[in-house]
Protein backbone atom coordinates (compact mmCIF):
# COMPACT_ATOMS: atom_id res chain seq x y z
CA UNK A 1 0.00 0.00 0.00
CA UNK A 2 2.75 2.06 0.50
CA UNK A 3 4.27 2.01 -2.70
CA UNK A 4 1.20 2.72 -3.69
CA UNK A 5 0.67 5.80 -1.92
CA UNK A 6 4.12 7.25 -2.81
CA UNK A 7 3.09 6.29 -6.51
CA UNK A 8 0.06 8.87 -6.23
CA UNK A 9 2.40 11.24 -4.68
CA UNK A 10 4.63 11.52 -7.24
CA UNK A 11 2.23 11.93 -9.89
CA UNK A 12 0.67 14.80 -7.48
CA UNK A 13 4.42 15.93 -7.90
CA UNK A 14 4.30 15.92 -11.61
CA UNK A 15 0.52 17.83 -11.29
CA UNK A 16 2.24 20.79 -9.42
CA UNK A 17 5.15 21.07 -11.66
CA UNK A 18 3.25 21.41 -14.57
CA UNK A 19 0.66 23.82 -12.55
CA UNK A 20 3.69 26.08 -11.66
CA UNK A 21 3.75 27.12 -15.12
CA UNK A 22 -0.23 27.97 -15.59
CA UNK A 23 -0.33 29.85 -12.54
CA UNK A 24 1.96 32.60 -13.94
CA UNK A 25 3.88 33.38 -11.03
CA UNK A 26 0.71 32.58 -8.86
CA UNK A 27 -1.17 35.41 -10.58
CA UNK A 28 -3.95 33.67 -11.51
CA UNK A 29 -6.08 31.90 -9.43
CA UNK A 30 -7.69 28.95 -10.30
CA UNK A 31 -4.35 27.50 -11.28
CA UNK A 32 -2.64 28.76 -7.94
CA UNK A 33 -4.98 27.10 -6.10
CA UNK A 34 -4.96 23.90 -7.83
CA UNK A 35 -1.68 23.84 -7.94
CA UNK A 36 -1.18 24.17 -4.27
CA UNK A 37 -3.82 22.01 -3.39
CA UNK A 38 -1.61 19.46 -5.08
CA UNK A 39 1.61 20.45 -3.68
CA UNK A 40 0.41 19.71 -0.21
CA UNK A 41 -1.52 16.57 -1.30
CA UNK A 42 1.59 15.12 -2.50
CA UNK A 43 4.10 16.20 0.41
CA UNK A 44 1.20 14.39 3.24
CA UNK A 45 1.39 11.52 0.68
CA UNK A 46 4.90 10.83 1.14
CA UNK A 47 4.90 11.29 4.57
CA UNK A 48 2.44 8.53 4.49
CA UNK A 49 4.44 6.07 2.54
CA UNK A 50 7.64 6.82 4.90
CA UNK A 51 5.65 5.35 7.44
CA UNK A 52 7.00 1.68 6.21
CA UNK A 53 9.25 2.89 3.16
CA UNK A 54 12.91 3.92 4.20
CA UNK A 55 13.44 7.60 3.66
CA UNK A 56 16.30 7.60 1.15
CA UNK A 57 14.28 5.30 -1.23
CA UNK A 58 11.14 6.80 -0.71
CA UNK A 59 12.07 10.61 -1.44
CA UNK A 60 14.48 9.59 -3.89
CA UNK A 61 11.47 7.58 -5.83
CA UNK A 62 9.39 10.51 -5.50
CA UNK A 63 11.29 12.81 -6.71
CA UNK A 64 12.35 10.32 -9.96
CA UNK A 65 8.55 9.94 -10.70
CA UNK A 66 8.48 13.97 -10.35
CA UNK A 67 11.32 14.46 -12.91
CA UNK A 68 10.49 12.11 -15.15
CA UNK A 69 6.88 12.67 -15.35
CA UNK A 70 7.22 16.44 -15.68
CA UNK A 71 10.15 15.97 -18.56
CA UNK A 72 8.02 13.83 -20.16
CA UNK A 73 4.53 16.35 -19.79
CA UNK A 74 6.57 19.07 -21.06
CA UNK A 75 7.44 17.48 -24.04
CA UNK A 76 3.57 17.03 -24.60
CA UNK A 77 2.33 20.20 -23.27
CA UNK A 78 5.24 22.82 -23.94
CA UNK A 79 7.12 21.13 -27.26
CA UNK A 80 10.14 20.69 -25.38
CA UNK A 81 12.63 19.38 -27.57
CA UNK A 82 13.33 15.48 -27.34
CA UNK A 83 16.69 14.65 -27.84
CA UNK A 84 17.90 11.19 -27.76
CA UNK A 85 19.92 11.94 -24.72
CA UNK A 86 17.52 13.43 -23.07
CA UNK A 87 15.18 9.79 -23.87
CA UNK A 88 18.38 8.11 -22.49
CA UNK A 89 18.70 10.38 -19.37
CA UNK A 90 14.75 9.88 -18.41
CA UNK A 91 15.63 5.90 -19.28
CA UNK A 92 18.53 5.78 -16.72
CA UNK A 93 16.00 7.64 -14.00
CA UNK A 94 13.23 5.07 -14.44
CA UNK A 95 16.10 2.29 -14.32
CA UNK A 96 16.90 3.98 -11.02
CA UNK A 97 13.53 4.16 -9.73
CA UNK A 98 13.02 0.60 -10.23
CA UNK A 99 16.45 -0.32 -8.76
CA UNK A 100 14.87 1.39 -5.61
CA UNK A 101 12.17 -0.58 -5.72
CA UNK A 102 13.66 -3.75 -5.84
CA UNK A 103 16.31 -2.91 -3.30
Amino acid sequence: MAWLILTIAGVLEVVWAIGLKYTDGFSRLWPSVATIIAMVLSVVLLSFAMRSLPVGTAYAVWVGIGAVGTAIMSIILFNEPTTMLRIVSLGLIIAGIIGLKLS
